[in-house]
């Protein structure tokens, strides 16, 4: 990994006086730096993991969905015909969002697809061909994610990954090349997420609970081919991984993605936790970037 900027805790996790006898499983974790995560999005993330709603709530919720998806996916394998209604999906999951998921989790949801975008415009301007199309998808709040959004990540990440394997044909030495000429970090930037915190007694979801929900909204509202498709995107962290590796050079953090292996794609029934999984890791791997990119500053 890059070295690491002194660690200042955020404002928005408020920690417990220290108590060596009875230490506070959360406080470490949060301050634990081993591997580094932007200070406020980590206060979100774990104030979202110790919620009363992930620790009473998720594992009904997960067998209640798994249910509606097993009817869902037999009952679109019998039917003659395939339906999709993208406009309903995404402003359904707006209102779903902004009326029952708690403030972290919308804020962790719409930062990540932002995220995404900083990684693959990353890997354009550093790869094989800086002609390959950038994504401009930057959602700043949950009334943005309506507009197609979810089905717009997932198509730009298929987008990018054919045609960076085009490319990488087109110019098999580009790895000298970008070693030649210097990474650049521009699109590494900060981003802007404009989300309500306002505590109301109905927005009370955490993370994975909402996204156990959401993925029979997914299943429904897609064809079968679709959602197939959104399941398998989950496990390309690996191969992002890879792609970033080559440029910097550095395998050192890869060990950090959990999600691999996409010729050997997890059941539909655990892309909550495959989706959660891939949240991480984005902000793992642009945590590293923007590590690197303050590094190659000082250099």
């Amino acid at each position: 990994m890059t070295s690491m900027p002194p660690f200042i805790a955020s404002p928005l996790y408020q920690l417990e006086p220290y108590n060596r006898e009875d230490p506070n499983g959360w406080d470490v974790l949060y301050l634990d730096q081993a591997i580094p995560v932007d200070p406020e999005a980590k206060a979100h993330m774990i104030n979202d993991l110790k919620s009363w709603s992930r620790i009473y709530l998720l594992h009904p919720i997960r067998w209640f969905a798994n249910l509606c998806l097993a009817f869902i996916l037999v009952l679109k394998r019998v039917l003659p015909f395939e339906f999709k209604q993208y406009w309903l999906m995404h402003r359904a999951a707006a209102w779903f969002l902004k009326t029952w998921v708690s403030p972290e989790a919308c804020y962790l949801i719409v930062r990540h697809i932002c995220l995404g975008s900083n990684i693959v415009n990353f890997l354009v301007d550093n790869g094989p061909d800086p002609n390959i199309s950038k994504s401009p998808l930057y959602p700043r709040s949950v009334a943005d994610l309506a507009k197609n959004a979810f089905l717009e990540h997932d198509l730009i990440l298929y987008n990018f990954v054919y045609d960076f394997h085009q490319a990488q044909g087109n110019h098999p030495n580009w790895v000298e090349q970008v070693q030649q000429r210097g990474v650049s970090f521009d699109a590494v930037q900060p981003v802007e997420v404009d989300i309500d915190f306002t505590r109301r007694w109905h927005r009370i979801l955490d993370l994975e609970s909402a996204i156990e929900l959401f993925k029979v909204f997914y299943s429904l509202l897609l064809t079968n081919r679709e959602f197939e498709r959104a399941v398998l995107s989950l496990q390309f962290d690996e191969n992002f991984g890879c792609y970033v590796s080559a440029i910097t050079q550095d395998y050192r953090w890869n060990h950090v993605i959990i999600n691999r292996h996409p010729l050997a794609p997890n059941s539909p029934f655990e892309a909550a936790r495959d989706l959660l999984l891939h949240g991480v890791t984005t902000e793992y791997l642009h945590r590293y970037l923007e590590l690197a990119k303050a590094a190659s500053a000082e250099a």
